[in-house]
């Protein structure tokens, strides 16, 4: 990692069992995924990895349905996920780690709810990864994992300089890669009838192809949780795989990747363009409707 990076969590955090709570449909939920549950696809046989913020001493309040709680960030998108596949295996990885992320046997996702900030300007041979992201790089480019990125905060284009000329360079590093997937924030749960708008403050798709290809929105309902961000949008999608992935247990993550990516909705959003949402919204519903995937 080059040492004018810094990490950022991405939104606004004793770790909770995924079996409390563990099969209640929270309001923020989509109603889809009650239905994924009654159909017994809850993530068993699943590791979802959270690499996030479990040391620090920052913390917020938020209720994710479970109570107004005053957690790191990292554990609030380690309940988020846990809350949304209640049968996955939770990991908890702190972002500061110089270790390689350890993959588990079976379908592995990758929830990364945090940038890596600098200047704008740096080319990739400068860049100096350490350990733990360069393993999470090479797991998006070999389709070792579902990768699942926060686009980010800054209401820009992922991979292009926000206000301070400062980049994500973990989003720019990640654009391509055959298993990775960028997530925007709508202002809520979108439906046909009631289409919903991305969130004022979310980065969004923007003019490259390879971007919009791998670039998906969900429902961050901030104003029911207090929980707001993107960071809040990538534990959707991580917990969307792992279901998806406890349906089609030979799938490889490319194939749950392309699945979920392939099968959003482009109806429930509000004047949905390419540029701005990417695939459109996940559906759970629709990922899972085949009989099998490939």
């Amino acid at each position: 990692m080059h040492p004018a990076f810094k990490l950022i969590a991405i939104g606004a955090s004793v770790l909770l069992s995924n079996s409390i709570h563990a099969q209640t449909l929270q309001s923020w939920m989509s109603p889809e995924v009650k239905r994924a549950w009654d159909q017994g696809y809850k993530g068993q046989k699943v590791t979802i990895h959270v690499v996030d913020d479990f040391r620090s001493g920052s913390r917020f309040y938020g209720n994710l349905g479970t109570g107004t709680l005053l957690k790191r960030h990292g554990e609030w998108t380690h309940l988020e996920a846990s809350l949304l596949a209640p049968s996955a295996t939770m990991k908890s990885i702190d972002f500061t780690s110089n270790s390689a992320v350890m993959l588990a046997r079976g379908l592995n996702v990758v929830n990364l709810s945090y940038g890596m900030f600098a200047a704008d300007g740096y080319s990739s041979s400068q860049i100096r990864w350490d350990k733990q992201e360069s393993s999470i790089i090479s797991f998006a480019s070999k389709g070792s994992a579902v990768i699942a990125k926060a686009a980010g905060n800054d209401a820009v284009a992922v991979g292009t300089a926000n206000s301070a000329g400062h980049v994500d360079y973990l989003n720019r590093a990640l654009v391509g890669k055959q298993s990775a997937i960028f997530v925007g924030a709508l202002e809520r749960n979108g439906t046909v009838t009631s289409p919903a708008s991305l969130s004022w403050y979310s980065n969004y798709a923007g003019n490259d192809p390879a971007v919009q290809r791998n670039f998906l929105v969900v429902g961050v309902e901030g104003h029911k949780t207090n929980l707001y961000g993107t960071s809040f949008a990538a534990p959707v999608v991580s917990a969307y795989g792992a279901i998806v992935g406890s349906k089609f247990k030979s799938a490889t993550p490319t194939q749950i990747t392309n699945q979920l990516l392939n099968t959003a909705r482009t109806d429930t959003i509000r004047n949905y363009k390419q540029a701005v949402h990417g695939r459109g919204e996940a559906s759970i519903a629709r990922a899972l409707a085949p009989v099998s995937i490939r």
